[in-house]
C-alpha cells in the first residue's frame, strides 16, 4: 500500500490468486488500456471469508507468485493489503484502505470476473462499496448478455448507484486457475497457461500436489 501514489485512475485486482494465471494479466491490461488506468494494483486475498483455510494455499505463496508474474509489466503493481490485515479479507475494507490513501479525486476500478460480481450483493456493505468504487466486470465472449442487464438493473435498484458496472469481454477468461490446480495434481502439464516464473515456483513449492494439505502452515522456503 506504502507504494502507491495518488494517480487519477487506478484499477484494483482483486482475487485469491491460486495461482495467478495469464488470464488474470491479460485481463487486467485489457482493462488498464480501455480504461486508460495509470496503473493496475493486484491485491492477494488474505483470507477470504467464503472459503477455509484449507481451500486456499498460504497467502505468502499466493502473493510470491503474484509478484513474479506481474514484475515485467512497470505498471502493474502488488499490494499486502489483505495479507497484513488480520480477520476476514472483504473487498470493502479493502477499497476504503486505497481509497485513504489516494484521496477522492482519483478515479477507483475495482476489477474482477462477472461470475463473483454476479454475487456483489451478498459481499459485505454492497452500497458503500459501490459508492467508493466503480466495478469492471471481465467476462469470455458470449456471456449471456441479458444476465449482464439484468445485474446492472438489480444493482441500480438496490444499491440507488446509477452506474455502477462496466463490462468487458477478454478471451484468455477460458483460462481458470481452479482447472490449473487440477492439471497439477493430475500430473498434466501448465504451461503456457502460467508464465514461467509461476510454473517453475509451482513445481520447486511442490504446490496443489494431491495429499498436500498443509500449505497454510507451511513456511516460504521453510
Amino acid at each position: 500500500m506504502n507504494a502507491l501514489r495518488a494517480s487519477e485512475a487506478v484499477g484494483i485486482m482483486g482475487g485469491t490468486f491460486d495461482p495467478v494465471h495469464h488470464g488474470h494479466l491479460v485481463a487486467a491490461e485489457a482493462v488498464r488500456a480501455h480504461l486508460g488506468l495509470d496503473r493496475v494494483v493486484f491485491v492477494p486475498a488474505g483470507r477470504p471469508p467464503h472459503k477455509s483455510d484449507s481451500e486456499v494455499t498460504d497467502e505468502r505463496h499466493r502473493y510470491l507468485m503474484t509478484v513474479m508474474a506481474t514484475v515485467t509489466n512497470p505498471l502493474f503493481t502488488v499490494s499486502r493489503a489483505e495479507i497484513d490485515r488480520p480477520g476476514p479479507s472483504y473487498t470493502v475494507d479493502t477499497i476504503r484502505a486505497f481509497r485513504q490513501v489516494v484521496g477522492e479525486r482519483t478515479r477507483l476500478y475495482f476489477i474482477t470476473g462477472f461470475d463473483a460480481v454476479r454475487e456483489i450483493l451478498t459481499w459485505r456493505e454492497p452500497d458503500v462499496f459501490l459508492r467508493l468504487c466503480r466495478v469492471v466486470a471481465v467476462t469470455r465472449p458470449g456471456y449471456p448478455l441479458e444476465e449482464v442487464e439484468a445485474l446492472q438493473r438489480r444493482l441500480r435498484a438496490e444499491t440507488g448507484t446509477s452506474d455502477p458496472l462496466s463490462i468487458l469481454e477478454v478471451p484468455a477468461l477460458a483460462i481458470s486457475s481452479s482447472d490449473i490446480r487440477r492439471r497439477v495434481a493430475a500430473g498434466e502439464p501448465i504451461k503456457y497457461l502460467v508464465p514461467e516464473s509461476v510454473e517453475t515456483y509451482i513445481a520447486k513449492m511442490g504446490l496443489y500436489r494431491p495429499g498436500r494439505r498443509d500449505l497454510h502452515e507451511e513456511a516460504v522456503g521453510g
